[in-house]
This record gives C-alpha cells, sequence and structure tokens, in this order.
C-alpha cells in the first residue's frame, strides 16, 4: 500500500472517531438533563366572592299641603308657623345609625340672631299629620317631642325618635317643625324677611359582620 493511501485511510479513521466521540458525548448529556425532570401529583379549586356596597338614601316631602314649600308672610309677635315634613327611607337604603337636622339663615337679621328671635320645635307623629281649619297641624296617633323649643338657628340636631321610625319596617318619620315669633319681638322687627334652611342628614348604620 503506497504512503498516500495509507495517509487517506489514516484520516478517515480519525475523523470517524471523532463524530463518534461527539454523538457519545450528546447523547451522555441529553441523558444528564433527562434525570432532572419528575412527575408529581396536583389538585387545585376555586370558588368566587360576589362584592358589593349598599346605599344610605333619605327623601323629604311635605305633608298634609303644609310642607316647608308653604310660605309663612305677615307675621307678627305671638304667630305660630307649623309645617309638616315626612322623611323617608328609600326601600334600597341600608339603615340608618342617626338623623339629624342643621337649620341655616339665608341672612343674617333679628329674625335668627336675637334673642326675640324665631323659636324652633320639632314633633313627630306616629302617623300622618293633618290640618285643621285654623291651619294647626294634629296628630291622631302618638305625638313625640324631637327638639326642644329653642333659637331656630342649630347645628346638629339629634332626631333619635325620627332614626327609631325610619329603620322601622314603615321606613317613614312623619315631623313638625313649628316656627314661633315670641310676643316680645319689638317693633325692630317690623318688615324683616329670612329664609330658613332645614337639612336633614342621615349616616349610615354601624358596621358589622357580613
Amino acid at each position: 500500500m503506497s504512503n498516500a493511501a495509507k495517509t487517506v485511510k489514516s484520516t478517515r479513521r480519525r475523523t470517524s472517531a471523532k463524530v463518534l466521540a461527539s454523538v457519545v458525548l450528546v447523547a451522555g448529556a441529553a441523558g444528564v438533563a433527562g434525570l432532572g425532570t419528575f412527575g408529581s401529583f396536583t389538585s387545585s379549586t376555586a370558588a368566587d366572592q360576589s362584592v358589593s356596597t349598599g346605599t344610605v338614601t333619605l327623601t323629604s316631602a311635605g305633608q298634609a299641603t303644609r310642607g316647608l314649600d308653604v310660605a309663612a308672610t305677615n307675621l307678627v309677635p305671638g304667630d305660630t308657623v307649623q309645617r309638616a315634613v315626612q322623611l323617608t327611607r328609600a326601600s334600597t337604603s341600608e339603615t340608618f345609625g342617626s338623623v339629624k337636622l342643621t337649620t341655616t339663615a339665608a341672612s343674617s337679621n333679628l329674625l335668627t340672631t336675637d334673642a326675640n328671635g324665631l323659636k324652633l320645635k320639632v314633633d313627630q307623629c306616629s302617623v300622618a299629620w293633618v290640618k285643621a281649619a285654623n291651619n294647626e297641624l294634629t296628630c291622631s296617633g302618638t305625638t313625640t317631642n324631637l327638639v326642644a323649643q329653642r333659637a331656630v338657628i342649630g347645628q346638629n340636631l339629634d332626631l333619635g325618635a325620627a332614626t327609631t321610625s325610619l329603620n322601622s319596617a314603615d321606613k317613614v318619620a312623619n315631623l313638625r317643625a313649628e316656627l314661633v315669633l315670641p310676643t316680645a319681638a319689638d317693633n325692630s322687627f317690623k318688615n324683616l324677611s329670612n329664609t330658613v334652611t332645614f337639612t336633614f342628614d342621615a349616616t349610615q348604620r354601624t358596621a358589622d359582620f357580613r
């Protein structure tokens, strides 16, 4: 055999050996990688929790055709003004923690600032108020005083019994706001006018577990 033929044969053997070695190494690596893969049993479960928020809704309306929308005119000392207000808790509303009354004046004058200015009292009737012939509002059920007579302007006056009524199945409170111009009001009160705004504020019930 010539030297050239021996060289070619030797080269082929070395090449084949290299290829074989490469294949063996790759196969070996694949075998090692396979050793790190394991099977396992699993289980899972899920559930949905629905969440929504409530609301607090209080509305007011006049009653017995003598609501707060009826102006009180031409007052003289000793006159009494009675107005009926029906408060209602909406059917979709949560119960109330409290209901309070705040009264404010559109302007500052003797009617709302003087010691002899307008006085306010608030009562509740267990049924709707009824207007008598002389414009007095009468109660054929049980009358409960909510706010004792005081100066007309006040803030956060608690209406405890009204809150109880509004939280009942009826969801209604029948109120009578009474304004009196004292007999002690003198000539300095002549020709005065003002507007008193009644604001009823309801707060949410006490937070609890749901």
